[in-house]
């Protein structure tokens, strides 16, 4: 395998080239592992990986050895894979030097590595079905479809579409808007969980034969692809009816091939994950390095706005499952070099995305944010989506932003399932300034208890008055129509307030503090029964 083919199967999430004196088509073999200051025993072409290798003079020292040697390429992280002398000394040796991303594990990357190589060993050895196991996921899916004489789809155990053979204009409809979807069809897919068919792919390890009982769809058969007791997913062939046993046979014997092959992609991608976790989150959270992170990201030409999506699933494995759905859905998006800056950190899923598509989404020209809030079903996720950014800088405080928002969704102060915090602002602002009034405790300050008190003690409404009639600057007939009653009433209550405490409330000074303490009530973790700002009980 050339190197070039090698960095681009990993993908630069967790490897880019620093400098190649005779170009990346050179070729490359094994993995060797050299230690700081230890010995190393290679051929030539193959890969070695400075683990845990720190300084310069170490890396000079593997980086001659490795040149004496004929090495394929030297793997090193920063700071000495990027040390300006590192660099010079490689070029002049005509060795090229790889930067592995900081986050990456070395164990991570050495399995990564082997499983890239392995899989193009097994294609060179001829074998049509060992080499698409391990580096060619739809040539297996040709490879099963010959076998079983019938179109073939290979799906992960969300039911997406990751691989999908030749012959397909032998399938149906549900087919054709699986491929095209590169996801099965709700509808089709409730059909089948009503019919039993995922419980037995969890269950069974042989084929599962699927009779066509809904119009307009064929027959099929569906071999559960198993690890460890894992669901991998499922290998999907459209049959004309019953399988002869031989031929079912033969099918199922693919299950190991698929499960080996998914195994080491799943591999592969968690660690591109992670280390796409990493670096999304030190520029959400601005933190050092992120100017070189956004840049890896693709994040070049702004403005942005950070979007932070929460679920609403009390089953922990459910809410997990949502949440890489709704990954996968915002990845989708494009403006980056990866798919697309999107992680799950801390539970939520941030996705950073070019400002215009909430402006359209706004217009009504885009109706991505309601794709978005409907990627999981019912209850559909929260979705937020911070203010613009214009620089990387900017980005932790759009995701600030976006925290806030999916704040206020999810306590319930903003009653709907997306918000955009251009347009919930204010309640942000008294949200803030809630909590640090009850972290101050204002509420027991002055006369505004007392009224709380005598308002438990006698079924009265002396707050929500005083909360309405601030609100509306004193207007009695603004105040009454917010809490339901009419003006003379709000007046009466209003005169009988005076009796339980005495309010100075010609003074703007005492009407502030005390609309900052019934904020403090309604937004913050003081907030009561009583301090909802509505009229209930009797007058005052």
């Amino acid at each position: 395998m050339s190197l070039q083919r090698l960095l681009g199967s990993v993908g630069p999430a967790v490897l880019s080239e620093v400098c190649a004196p005779r170009g990346a088509a050179v070729p490359v073999g094994d993995v060797v592992i050299a230690e700081p200051d230890g010995g190393i025993d290679l051929r030539p072409g193959d890969l070695v990986l400075g683990v845990n290798l720190t300084d310069r003079a170490q890396a000079l020292r593997l980086l001659s050895a490795c040149a004496e040697r004929s090495a394929g390429a030297v793997l090193l992280k920063a700071p000495a894979a990027v040390d300006e002398t590192v660099v010079t000394a490689a070029g002049a040796a005509g060795l090229p030097l790889v930067q592995v991303e900081q986050q990456a594990g070395w164990a991570q990357v050495v399995s990564l590595l082997r499983a890239v190589l392995d899989s193009e060993s097994h294609a060179d050895s001829g074998s049509r079905a060992v080499g698409a196991e391990a580096g060619d996921l739809f040539g297996l899916a040709d490879a099963i479809a010959a076998v079983i004489d019938a179109p073939v789809t290979i799906e992960d155990r969300s039911s997406r579409v990751l691989a999908y053979s030749a012959r397909q204009e032998r399938g149906d409809e549900a087919r054709v808007a699986t491929i095209m979807g590169r996801h099965v069809p709700d509808d089709v897919n409730a059909h089948f969980r009503r019919h039993g068919v995922f419980h037995r792919i969890a269950q069974d390890t042989g084929p599962i034969y699927v009779p066509a009982v809904v119009e307009g769809t064929k027959p099929r058969l569906v071999m559960p692809v198993h690890a460890g007791g894992d669901v991998l997913g499922s290998i999907w062939a459209i049959v004309p009816g019953p399988v002869a046993a031989e031929r079912a046979a033969a099918f199922a014997d693919a299950a190991a091939v698929a499960a080996l092959h998914l195994l080491r992609r799943r591999a592969g991608a968690d660690v591109e994950r992670l280390v796409l976790t990493d670096m999304v989150a030190t520029v959400l959270h601005g933190q050092e390095g992120a100017a070189d992170a956004a840049r890896r990201l693709g994040l070049t030409a702004g403005p942005w706005r950070v979007i932070a999506v929460g679920v609403r699933c009390a089953d922990e494995g459910e809410a997990e499952r949502q949440r890489l759905t709704v990954w996968e859905r915002m990845s989708r998006f494009r403006g980056s070099r990866l798919r697309s800056p999107a992680a799950i950190v801390g539970g939520v899923v941030y996705g950073i995305v070019p400002a215009e598509r909430v402006t359209a989404a706004a217009d009504g020209e885009s109706a991505w944010l309601e794709n978005l809030c409907q990627a999981t079903g019912e209850p559909a996720p929260l979705v937020a989506v911070g203010g613009l950014a214009a620089s990387v800088p900017g980005l932790a405080r759009s995701r600030e932003q976006a925290d806030d928002t999916l704040d206020l969704l999810r306590t319930g102060l903003i009653a709907r399932a997306q918000a955009v915090h251009d347009e919930v602002w204010a309640t942000v602002v008294l949200r803030h300034v809630a909590r640090s009034a009850a972290a101050a405790r204002i509420s027991a300050v002055g006369p505004l208890q007392q009224l709380a008190d005598h308002d438990r003690a006698y079924g009265t409404s002396c707050v929500p008055t005083l909360h309405a009639w601030l609100r509306e600057m004193g207007d009695p007939r603004a105040a009454a129509a917010r809490l339901h009653i009419h003006p003379n009433t709000l007046r009466h209550r209003m005169r009988r307030l005076q009796d339980v405490v005495a309010v100075p409330l010609d003074d703007p000074e005492v009407r502030t503090a005390l609309l900052l303490q019934l904020t403090a009530r309604q937004y913050g973790t003081e907030a009561g029964p009583e301090a909802d700002g509505h009229g209930g009980g009797s007058a005052a």
